[in-house]
């Protein structure tokens, strides 16, 4: 992968003033300056190096690791082995989640072209296919191509929650993992917080307190620094599929 050093600050504002789907960051190329927000996936990716500056370097983001060791962890834990798993990476972005997952068979799917291109450019070999497209709107040749892969597992990294990802999308890619395979994802701390009553904190919520997610694993930890400098604290969550996301969930959540 190319080592560019891009020239990147972030705006000086008061500490808390941007959200975190708010921020945004300025980046100086061809004697310009670019306002890009952290969302500009597109934008991001086609420069090489520099979602990994930004968010790996810059930002300190742990979050793929973690997931790769609490699912290893709660693997070992019911005496199961990672290279015997077919995983989905769902929001796989340029393959820093896949690159880690020393699985059978890895499986990324994204909404972006960009996304495939830069995971082709600089993680070739990252999964065994990537597809791109829209979940919530799986068209039935994509569908059974997927569901040939006959995945067991699913890993979803800090693509929940701020609309990258809406429910229907991430229910959608839950069905189509085996009965007794493992879930791993993560999300915002506030999205569990009671009074939270959007649609992806309603379904996590019901997916905990129901026999549809078997909980293994529920961590708070440190997923980046924000551009002040302050921790944002996520919780990863691991467990093994019961059954399916039914439609009268989606309906409520929705």
């Amino acid at each position: 992968m190319s080592q560019l050093i891009h020239n990147i600050s972030f705006p000086i504002t008061e500490p808390g003033a941007l959200t975190q789907d708010q921020s945004y960051f300025l980046l100086r190329e061809h004697d310009q300056v670019l306002r890009l927000r952290f969302h500009d996936y597109g934008e991001i990716y086609k420069r090489p190096g520099l979602y990994e500056q930004l968010f790996y370097e810059r930002l300190r983001c742990s979050s793929p690791a973690k997931a790769r060791d609490v699912l290893l962890k709660v693997l070992a834990d019911n005496q199961q082995d990672v290279h015997g798993l077919r995983l989905l990476d769902l929001g796989a972005g340029n393959g820093m989640m896949g690159e880690l997952l020393d699985a059978a068979r890895v499986i990324g799917v994204d909404l972006l072209p960009e996304a495939r291109a830069a995971c082709e450019r600089d993680r070739p070999h990252a999964y065994d296919a990537y597809y791109v497209t829209d979940m919530a709107h799986l068209d039935a040749e994509t569908a059974r191509q997927m569901k040939g892969w006959q995945l067991d597992g699913m890993t979803c990294i800090a693509a929940l929650g701020f609309g990258d990802i809406p429910v229907a999308a991430f229910a959608q890619a839950f069905n189509l993992i085996a009965a007794g395979g493992w879930i791993v994802f993560n999300i915002k701390e506030s999205f569990l917080h009671e009074g939270d009553r959007t649609g992806f904190s309603r379904l996590v919520k019901e997916l905990m307190l129901s026999e549809t997610l078997e909980l293994h694993h529920l961590e708070r930890y440190r997923h980046r620094l924000s551009i002040d400098g302050e921790p944002l604290f996520y919780f990863l969550m691991a467990g093994r599929k019961r059954s399916d996301i039914g439609a009268r969930w989606l309906r409520a959540a929705d």
